[in-house]
């Protein structure tokens, strides 16, 4: 399997981010790609620099005026005589409401509270192009999966599923897995999209909920009392013409090996019932119980069972990195779904 990575990645150092009342040091950091580089490489795969295919990919996704933003944000936040990094106030309750003035002529301090949905996602001196470059990853996976040259993984740094249409969230800025489902849709008519990263996709779900050409699934912690709190709940399945397209596992906290494999296994059957010809994966390691952010107690071979459970359904599929900040686990659990992936891996017949 190829997996695409650029050093450009690397280039989002934030100082610091703000989390239950207090600055920390960010969790999302460049060590991230270097421990799951060389498990990727351990494990065969040959990982290769992405190809530039531009920013008309990023916006098939995404609002064009929060792109220009984003690539201009740091530069203006300088000039402007602020801080290191970029980082909200103040944020409007009711985005809907907010002016075009405020859009096109409101200062980069106003525009934060627009385009940064939370503290978690500060932008840096390189974050716009760490974000371009994790993006490239991902179409290029999509591309190669595209022409038939097998499956594909996507070592995106920073992580995706958090990022909505119009602004970052959570440690993400542009919506890897929407961008290589989009790509998907190219060739194919029906595409999923499975998140099983420990904190719900939300934003991936605000992109495809009215639609009925991507089904998106998800299996994640309770968002009562886990990030991004506001979305992930069971009841969530999808909106006008896309109602029935969603579906949303929340797990208790300690769930273990088998409540996370059975819990795909539900996922796997719905996307099959959708008629999905391809697939993305959104594949987060934060669900293992090591990782500081997880309620839960899956092992590496929770994520080896998944990872041949999706290969068994034999569809094109591009897999995209998303969470994982326990550095001495991260690696074991790619390298652990990998070898369930590959074992299980039916010769990529659908060529």
């Amino acid at each position: 399997m190829k997996a695409y990575f650029s050093p450009h990645q690397a280039a989002h150092r934030p100082e610091r981010s703000f989390y239950n009342g207090a600055f920390i040091p960010p969790q999302e950091t460049a060590a991230r790609t270097e421990r799951l580089t060389a498990a990727l490489t351990d494990a065969g795969a040959h990982v290769i620099a992405p190809g530039d295919h531009g920013v008309a990919p990023i916006l098939a996704v995404h609002d064009a005026d929060y792109v220009a933003w984003l690539s201009e944000a740091h530069r203006r936040w300088r000039e402007a005589g602020f801080g290191h990094d970029v980082m909200p106030n103040v944020f409007p309750h009711d985005r809907t409401s907010v002016s075009r003035d405020l859009i096109e002529k409101g200062t980069v301090n106003a525009q934060a509270g627009l385009y940064l949905g939370d503290l978690s996602c500060p932008v840096a001196e390189g974050t716009y192009e760490a974000a371009y470059w994790s993006a490239q990853a991902t179409v290029s996976a999509a591309t190669a999966v595209l022409e038939g040259k097998g499956h594909a993984f996507a070592l995106s740094r920073p992580p995706g599923h958090h990022a909505y249409r119009d602004r970052a969230n959570g440690f993400c800025y542009f919506n890897n897995a929407a961008i290589a489902a989009e790509a998907l849709l190219k060739r194919f008519e029906r595409v999923a999209v499975i998140d099983f990263d420990m904190h719900h996709g939300d934003g991936t779900q605000s992109i495809f909920m009215e639609r009925r050409d991507v089904f998106f699934g998800s299996v994640h912690a309770d968002p009562a009392s886990c990030y991004p709190y506001f979305s992930g709940f069971a009841h969530e399945s999808g909106k006008g013409v896309g109602l029935d397209t969603t579906i949303n596992i929340p797990l208790e906290a300690g769930a273990d090996d088998a409540a996370f494999i059975a819990a795909n296994a539900r996922l796997a059957k719905a996307l099959q019932a959708f008629g999905a010809e391809a697939l993305v994966l959104s594949a987060g390691w934060d669900a293992h119980g090591r990782d500081p952010l997880s309620p839960f107690k899956v092992t590496d071979d929770g994520f080896r069972a998944i990872g041949a459970l999706f290969a068994a359904l034999n569809l094109p599929t591009v897999i995209v990195q998303e969470g994982g900040y326990n550095l001495d686990s991260i690696g074991t659990s790619l390298a652990a779904f990998f070898s369930g992936f590959e074992t299980n891996d039916r010769e990529n017949r659908y060529v």
